[in-house]
């Protein structure tokens, strides 16, 4: 269905083209400039090369981990709500219904672990994010609204039941420190093995770019959030961090954001902690981020966040109680005799709450239990190869879709 606020593109590339012409040049020459130079150029041909060995790598890596590959998920009547700044979420008609379009497969992934002998699931799966154009007119050179991440989520079969984690919370605190010990390390052997096939089979395009991939060493340095948020900033603490460590792969870890990575305790006996009495070591999630660095002077450029991940929320009543909080959902969900009372006020979030309630004959549980995390593919690629050749992140796509680099999109 056309939306009669929105110009349409045949009309909106005539007004785009006539503006050239008034300047005095031709949509050719901004092809030229902006498309077809860079498909005829060493650099994208370099990085594509890289990309192909570092995507295969970590398939290999997974399969060879035991986890499944699923299918890909773009439509659903839900999606990762996230915890930045997008335009909106955008949406399709089918069958006369409404679904969004993936911000991430994140609920997905945890559906897709049901079954105990799932190890753990993986998928090379796109991402829409219409990220907000930097209201200073920077070029930011990291963000693409369509892109694509390896999206990993693994089994950690504790199951822990609400009697558990209401009231044994010295137990479960140090369950939760192995699991994030597990995960970490899990991640870790991941990007290891990644990097040293890309150094292994890459060198002439890692010269050709004119930038060098030192092989990671376990265990990447680990920073708290709260210490770097203290010391860095608010919105410069991966940067500042970056500065602080010679390492070209490192954690932060504890950031409180989504609804679904894990804060723990967040229900109590007699209640609930407010959001504002989170600290990082309350919440069981990590990003890695990673430099770049130039062959020729051995400079860093500055860090950037490739994978981010968690422990996640899995029983029932605390993911609601997030959910709620993050004012994802305005009401908790009645559930009577296999239905859901008030299901249209929950938007698309109804079946997803009915699948984590759901219990088996023993009266346990059988949502997941999980750890997972994405890694942006394109991201990665443009921080890794950052240096003399590559300067944003479109230098490293044939068709990224920059927010501060177009004003129209070709292709």
């Amino acid at each position: 269905m056309k939306d009669e606020g929105i110009t349409g593109i045949g009309d909106a590339l005539f007004g785009f083209q006539a503006a050239l012409k008034e300047g005095g040049s031709s949509l050719q020459e901004y092809m030229e400039k902006y498309y077809y130079r860079k498909w005829m150029g060493d650099t994208l041909l370099a990085a594509i090369s890289i990309r192909a060995t570092f995507v295969t790598a970590m398939h290999q890596f997974l399969t060879d981990e035991g986890l499944c590959n699923i299918e890909r998920v773009q439509l659903s009547p839900v999606t990762d709500p996230l915890a930045h700044d997008v335009e909106h979420v955008p949406s399709i008609s089918y069958k006369g219904l409404h679904y969004v379009l993936t911000h991430s497969m994140i609920y997905s992934k945890f559906l897709a672990c049901h079954h105990p002998k799932i190890k753990g699931i993986f998928v090379d799966s796109p991402n829409i994010r219409l990220e907000v154009e930097s209201p200073d007119r920077i070029q930011r050179g990291k963000y693409i609204i369509d892109f694509s991440q390896m999206d990993i989520e693994v089994r950690r079969n504790r199951g822990i039941d609400l009697e558990s984690y209401l009231h044994k919370p010295d137990q479960i605190k140090e369950i939760l420190r192995e699991d994030m010990d597990s995960a970490k390390e899990f991640f870790e052997r991941m990007l290891i093995h990644s990097m040293a096939k890309v150094v292994e089979k890459n060198e002439d395009e890692l010269k050709e770019l004119r930038v060098t991939i030192e092989i990671p060493k376990q265990p990447f340095p680990t920073f708290a959030y709260d210490r770097s948020k203290k010391e860095y900033g608010p919105k410069a603490y991966e940067t500042g961090i970056g500065k602080e460590t010679a390492s070209q792969f490192f954690w932060i870890t504890g950031i409180p954001r989504e609804n679904y990575d894990l804060i723990y305790p967040y229900l109590k006996p007699d209640g609930k902690i407010t959001l504002g009495e989170v600290t990082s070591d309350m919440v069981y999630n990590y990003d890695i981020c990673a430099k770049g660095i130039n062959r020729d002077t051995g400079k860093q450029s500055e860090a950037r966040e490739l994978l981010s991940g968690a422990i996640r929320e899995w029983l029932y009543e605390p993911i609601v109680e997030r959910l709620l909080d993050n004012k994802v959902i305005p009401v908790r969900p009645i559930i009577a005799d296999g239905n859901i009372e008030n299901i249209n006020q929950l938007d698309g979030y109804g079946p997803f709450l009915l699948a984590a309630s759901m219990k088996d004959d023993t009266g346990r549980s059988t949502f997941p239990d999980t750890y997972g995390g994405g890694i942006g593919i394109e991201r990665t690629l443009y921080t890794l190869c950052r240096g003399p050749k590559v300067e944003k992140i479109d230098d490293v796509t044939f068709f990224g879709k920059n927010p501060d680099s177009h004003q129209i999109y070709l292709f």
